[in-house]
């Protein structure tokens, strides 16, 4: 080996040295000034009101605020793009539900965000149990009685849903799915009219996050047929699961996961994911959200990759069955 490719093979060994230096040292000083949690959804809301016990939490543990700014819009497409061309230093987070990591890549057509090329996750931070409500026009109490219910109808029975190819969209096609019954879908422009729907009678069904229907449903004027998930919910301990019902394979619960631009640092992404992980296991934070019907959850990076992955699988047997595509 000649004495210029022994001094080139130095030169890139004490860059690699000086690189891996310089991302420790970063790391280690992260962070330095506030962190935006960017939240696809409006203030107020359940997974606003998530981020920002998260954010606070974090803010404690790090000594640098941690600020939450909402970019509702889109089925969280807004914000997923805007995050997705962050600067990847860490200061710029993303709160991503179901739909921005998994759904809306089956659903649309042109996407203005990759979100495998475009994430890193850092941790899963809660799942959102969904609950199955019919109106009072509708008369049936159990699961048992509508699916009959739904066939006699012979394709007039209307589900309302919060958007086309939104996840609560989709948990109602795969109730229709698996029970094998003809329904018509009537997509509304957010949760709150398609309630109102079902409320005066409009359509007869939706799939809701349990804390939006909660109120209607313990003020008797919504019926809660099921929840759409693996278990019994602490907010409604009474409503029963639909596999409990006899219909086995709807699971179609909200998660959000805390992601952050692609090419962040190892070490931050590392060091963001141990102060989540120790937010999220903080007793008083879980019992706060678990009376708001959300389930609190941390993970690797990696079980935010390999649950995306599992979710991907699951609804693109419903996107294809119902050619469900977003322009």
């Amino acid at each position: 080996m000649t004495s210029g490719c022994l001094k080139r093979l130095a030169w890139i060994g004490l860059a690699s040295v000086l690189a891996l230096a310089s991302s420790l040292s970063f790391a280690e000083s992260y962070p330095s000034r506030p962190v935006k949690i960017v939240v696809p959804y409006t203030a107020g809301g359940p997974v606003d009101q998530l981020a920002r016990g998260l954010a606070e939490r974090l803010g404690k543990s790090s000594g640098q605020p941690f600020v939450v700014e909402n970019k509702p819009g889109g089925n969280t497409i807004v914000a997923a793009s805007m995050v997705a061309k962050a600067p990847a230093d860490g200061y710029t987070l993303f709160m991503a539900s179901s739909a921005s990591l998994a759904v809306n890549p089956l659903v649309y057509r042109k996407l203005a965000y990759d979100p495998d090329r475009d994430f890193a996750a850092v941790s899963l931070v809660a799942t959102a149990p969904l609950v199955m409500v019919v109106g009072n026009s509708t008369p049936a109490t159990r699961l048992k009685e509508l699916i009959p219910y739904i066939r006699s109808r012979e394709g007039n029975f209307a589900y309302a849903s919060n958007g086309n190819g939104n996840p609560l969209h989709l948990a109602c096609a795969l109730f229709g799915s698996m029970a094998n019954v003809d329904m018509l879908h009537v997509p509304y422009n957010g949760t709150a009219p398609a309630v109102a729907s079902v409320l005066a009678g409009d359509t007869q069904m939706t799939c809701d996050i349990v804390l939006s229907s909660m109120p209607q449903i313990k003020a008797g004027k919504l019926r809660a047929i099921g929840i759409v998930g693996p278990r019994r919910v602490e907010a409604l301990p009474d409503v029963p699961t639909l596999a409990e019902e006899g219909l086995l394979g709807v699971d179609a619960a909200v998660w959000f996961a805390l992601v952050a631009p692609a090419a962040t640092p190892p070490e931050v992404v590392a060091k963001l994911n141990k102060e989540v992980v120790k937010a999220i296991d903080d007793p008083a934070m879980k019992a706060r959200f678990s009376a708001m019907a959300m389930e609190l959850g941390s993970s690797s990076p990696q079980g935010v990759v390999d649950l995306t992955n599992r979710e991907r699988s699951k609804w693109a047997a419903v996107v294809r069955k119902y050619d469900i595509k977003v322009e």
